[in-house]
């Protein structure tokens, strides 16, 4: 394979895995491309409140939320004063446990809060809850009409699914039947013994089904129960039932609190318990939510990047992820356009000082320290020096020129040019010698064309390296860096004419 063939490969590989890596980071991972991108993170509060017995010990159960599709928990916390507080599984169901030897008499509080992400992509896998049917006491035309409503819609229904629709649409029903209306008058006068009806009645045609305790994911909801609800099993695969509304097609927007038919909550000792819920929403950086539910996935992609290094280390490496930016910037300028710069990556590293002083002060900090430093170098050039001694006569004059003007600038109240010291002392010290260099051999002119040049690059890579949204992309897709590779790549085997040879020779070819 030819060079040229090999070189074209070697870089659409290299850009494609960037771009494939942070494809992957953005659609599963939820990782923004902009730093100004927001998502919500949900907070759910249960307020577990009882009258506590003088001098007596107390023990409180609550279930809690296995993990559920499209739903990731990111943090739980237990606020709960001078209790003890535990964690079990029983029967597959989590449980939060206080408890306390002797409880105060009154009003007691505890606090459980979770905060959970949205993210379709989380798939959990399938978990048993024990569900026990208790059988209903009832009048024999009460059971006749159970029957005879059961039949009537066994006989319209397919299978699990058609059936339970067709059953909860029955009960909501302007005008329900004869034999629904005498079990909705009886049976069911709230939500939760409706709920419970309706499971008996699916059990008897033989269906699998359970009990389920949900909370609707909307903002600013206070003081709330959990809403009676039923999950269907069909084809292996549970399906969410409200019983009001029928099928829910998407469950997205529903945090499933309670399955199976273990009690909500379970006091001993205590009297008058209670819960109730808080739904929250937060607006969050959706970087961050990315960060901390990854916490819970354990990502091989994320344990290996920038982020599992100290704060510091961190720092760093957002500086450092720059010079790409700023080669890439170097090259496109020297290969297409033309430009003379001092040195091949000098402009660079007078982009990195320039991020630090502040653009126009580092402008004049600069020319200041070239133009005395030439000076310097020229009477040097008269002692006929060897290269080595001379360089570092230059690069001593270079530091002293730096603090002098630094001692200048703070009398003056020059904030800015106190950072100084953060040039490049050694490039700008070898900048001054090949300039001399040039000024014998070529001329003035020549000196004034590549000192101009540097500068202009190293602005234009200023910008590059100081714009906020290439800054939030290298960090958090450091991958980016290949397809910046790939390019350089590309470039480096161009060979036709730069702009400036066009203007250049535009008289010749006219």
């Amino acid at each position: 394979m030819k060079s040229k063939n090999q070189i074209l490969l070697f870089s659409i590989i290299l850009i494609t895995i960037s771009l494939s890596l942070m494809a992957y980071k953005v659609k599963y991972l939820n990782f923004p491309l902009f730093q100004e991108e927001t998502t919500n993170i949900w907070n759910i509060e249960a307020k577990i409140t009882f009258d506590a017995k003088k001098n007596q010990s107390a023990l409180i159960s609550m279930a809690l939320p296995s993990s559920q599709d499209g739903l990731i928990i990111i943090n739980e916390e237990s606020s709960s004063a001078n209790y003890g507080y535990t964690n079990s599984t029983i029967n597959n169901v989590k449980r939060a446990i206080w408890s306390k030897r002797e409880v105060e008499q009154g009003e007691q509080v505890l606090y459980y809060s979770i905060d959970l992400i949205k993210d379709k992509y989380y798939k959990t896998k399938p978990i048993e809850f024990e569900q026990t049917i208790e059988t209903q006491d009832a009048s024999k035309p009460i059971i006749q009409a159970a029957l005879s409503l059961l039949d009537n819609i066994y006989n319209k229904s397919a299978n699990s699914l058609s059936f339970t629709s067709l059953l909860i649409q029955e009960f909501n029903s302007k005008e329900p039947s004869q034999a629904a209306l005498m079990i909705k008058n009886n049976y069911m006068k709230t939500d939760i013994q409706k709920r419970d009806v309706l499971i008996k009645l699916i059990n008897k045609i033989g269906y699998k089904v359970r009990t389920i305790g949900a909370l609707y994911l909307e903002d600013k909801q206070r003081n709330i129960s959990l809403t009676p609800m039923l999950e269907v099993l069909h084809k292996d695969k549970w399906y969410l039932f409200d019983i009001n509304k029928g099928l829910l097609e998407n469950s997205s927007d529903i945090l499933i609190w309670q399955r199976g038919s273990q009690f909500l909550l379970e006091a001993e000792g205590v009297k008058n318990s209670n819960v109730k819920f808080s739904v929250t929403k937060n607006i969050v950086p959706a970087r961050s939510a990315a960060l901390s539910k990854d916490v819970k996935n354990q990502n091989t992609l994320l344990d290996f990047s920038l982020f599992v290094l100290p704060n510091e280390t961190q720092n760093t490496f957002k500086l450092l992820l720059l010079v790409p930016l700023g080669a890439l910037v170097v090259v496109l300028m020297r290969i297409f356009i033309g430009i003379k710069t001092s040195g091949t990556f000098m402009p660079v590293l007078l982009a990195m000082a320039f991020i630090e002083t502040q653009l126009l002060p580092g402008i004049l900090m600069f020319i200041v320290v070239v133009t005395m430093g030439l000076i310097v170098r020229s009477y040097l050039s008269h002692l006929n020096l060897l290269l080595v001694a001379r360089i570092s006569s230059v690069l001593i004059v270079v530091v002293g020129i730096m603090a002098f003007v630094a001692i200048l600038s703070q009398k003056l109240g020059l904030e800015y040019a106190t950072s100084i010291t953060f040039f490049p002392i050694i490039i700008l010290a070898w900048t001054i010698e090949r300039m001399s260099i040039i000024w014998e051999e070529d001329g003035a002119k020549e000196v004034i064309q590549q000192g101009s040049g540097s500068l202009l690059v190293s602005i234009l890579a200023y910008f590059a390296m100081t714009n906020n949204t290439l800054s939030f992309i290298t960090f958090n897709f450091p991958e980016v860096l290949l397809a910046v590779l790939g390019l350089i790549i590309l470039v480096g085997r161009y060979s036709g004419y730069r702009i400036s040879e066009l203007y250049r020779f535009y008289t010749m070819v006219k």
